[in-house]
């Protein structure tokens, strides 16, 4: 009994971190943004937290959005990653489609930008290749 209130504990706090985290997505404060990608990219590279992403995906896009957009550099290729592990985290159904569509012609316009950092770039086009994969419905 304890061993599984301890657990659900764990995963209560580990939920509340990673909403933090998605709200300092929106910070004024380029650095602020780029700890909580940073965060982000660890929280989903280690675990699976696909019922968690799927009720805030749609919160989630709009904040990668905005870094894309708006931030420079690593901001831009640390959205991206965060980008390719949300698909991955999403899978190759309709909701991880409903990320690739939105996100798709943000992520050619920074790749396609001779302005935007080579890292950038590279981020966006591994982004751009690995949601396709997993999450495109449209074969072409």
């Amino acid at each position: 009994g304890s061993e599984a209130a301890s657990e659900q504990g764990q995963e209560e706090e580990v939920e509340d971190r990673l909403k933090e985290h998605m709200d300092n997505l929106l910070d004024k404060s380029a650095r602020a943004r780029q700890v909580a990608l940073q965060s982000l990219r660890l929280a989903l590279s280690s675990k699976t937290l696909s019922e968690f992403l799927l009720e805030r995906r749609l919160t989630l896009t709009d904040s990668l959005e905005k870094c894309l957009k708006k931030g420079k550099g690593e901001e831009q290729a640390l959205a991206g990653t965060v980008l390719t592990l949300l698909c991955l985290q999403m899978g190759s159904g309709p909701e991880g489609d409903e990320v690739f569509r939105s996100l798709k012609p943000l992520l050619v316009s920074v790749l396609t930008d001779s302005t935007a950092s080579p890292s950038a770039r590279q981020s966006c086009a591994t982004a751009l290749g690995m949601c396709c994969y997993i999450a495109a419905a449209d074969l072409e």
